[in-house]
């Protein structure tokens, strides 16, 4: 049996969502396909469960790509006011939680469940649990395969994501699919995933596991001032997840435990006003306790001030703001919240999604190589560019 369409979008997360919200408001015959039986898994579990929908700052130079300007003319065509207008249409409550992030005060469900809502009004035909068989060009347009059905379509656009998260259903569906098209792909690699470390380092950081603080960390020229947190595994938070973005295998990363003061200087100005006061105690004046001791006993200084040469301070000052160390790896795609690479973008078109060498074939959201920071810049790029592709199919 074979059935027609105008439109057909493999997919059903953010951005393929908002591409048959567009695609139906157009009065375009639309289809929209996913592989699982829950919808927009990504969104529910996002934010904590509140969902990270947006950031009030979002700007292309929020975004890695090998292109940086690819990202501009979606982000332009369809901004974060425009989502949070559609957010205020559909009475969610939401609040900044810090550095311009949005989150809904009650349930990320609300998302999904305004989605959803827009999609009904659209008139877009909704199929999960759909397994695709095999997808094919066609002389005008394309056939999608699903159990004994096959499906024409003028337009088919991939909204699969990337491979971050399997359990929730990610997949490398979209990749082969370009593959197959004959589609230049960036490599692909764990995105905003906290950093794993050598048995030494590790010890040191599970003997503080669950301890924040607010710390700048750098790598390739990149700095982000967020927090960091110590775990059983190593080092998490959201300036790591941030950093690692930019950190490649055998890079060092420095990290500075206190960006607000220089911590030598106070130091040797403390030798010289509170002569008996034990090391960690006065460090522990600027970090927390257990903290300042874990530092100087890792560093084998310790005994009153007064006691410690002016070198032992020094190091003691660069182990807190300048602590460099090397990762050994990342956590993978398994607690990796986005993925880093995708389809090149020189292969599509950035005012319309649409692919250069296959008429009526769009590529959207994280599948593409375009990737966001931390702090809801990703949920944009997927309304953006789902936004982009709807009102171009």
């Amino acid at each position: 049996m074979k059935i027609e369409y105008d439109v057909i979008i493999i997919g059903a997360g953010a951005a393929g969502l908002m591409c048959a919200i567009e695609s139906g408001k157009r009065g375009r015959k639309t289809l929209l396909v996913d592989h699982t039986e829950k919808t927009a898994e990504k969104i529910r579990i996002s934010g904590g469960g509140r969902c990270n929908f947006t950031n009030i700052h979002a700007a292309p130079e929020n975004y890695l790509s090998q292109n940086p300007h690819f990202c501009k003319s979606a982000l332009k065509q369809y901004t974060q006011h425009d989502f949070i207008a559609l957010v205020k249409k559909h009475g969610i409550a939401y609040h900044e939680k810090k550095l311009g992030q949005l989150f809904c005060d009650k349930f990320s469900q609300e998302i999904i469940d305004m989605l959803l809502t827009e999609i009904k009004k659209s008139g877009t035909e909704f199929k999960q649990g759909a397994e695709i068989k095999d997808i094919k060009q066609q002389k005008e347009g394309y056939s999608v395969k699903l159990k004994n059905t096959i499906y024409k379509c003028k337009s088919l656009v991939i909204a699969t994501g990337g491979l971050s998260i399997p359990k929730i259903g990610a997949s490398k569906f979209g990749y082969d699919l370009a593959k197959k098209f004959g589609l230049k792909i960036i490599p692909t690699r764990p995105a905003l995933v906290p950093l794993t470390f050598q048995a030494n380092l590790l010890d040191f950081c599970r003997a503080l596991s669950g301890l924040s603080v607010d710390a700048t960390v750098t790598c390739d020229k990149k700095t982000f001032a967020e927090g960091l947190l110590f775990t059983h595994r190593g080092l998490s938070g959201p300036s790591i997840l941030q950093i690692s973005s930019y950190w490649s295998e055998g890079q060092d990363i420095t990290i500075n435990l206190y960006p607000a003061q220089d911590v030598t200087n106070y130091l040797l100005e403390q030798k010289q006003k509170n002569a008996k006061q034990d090391i960690h105690n006065i460090l522990g004046n600027l970090l927390p306790k257990n903290l300042a001791k874990a530092i100087c006993d890792k560093n084998g200084i310790k005994g009153r001030i007064t006691e410690i040469s002016d070198k032992n301070l020094k190091t003691l000052g660069e182990a807190v703001n300048n602590w460099r160390i090397r990762p050994a790896g990342t956590e993978g795609y398994r607690t990796a919240e986005v993925t880093l690479g995708g389809i090149d973008t020189d292969e599509l078109s950035s005012k319309t999604m649409e692919c250069k060498k296959h008429k009526g074939l769009y590529f959207i959201g994280e599948v593409v190589d375009v990737t966001g920071h931390l702090g809801g810049y990703n949920f944009q790029w997927a309304w953006s560019s789902g936004y982009v592709a709807g009102r171009n199919v």
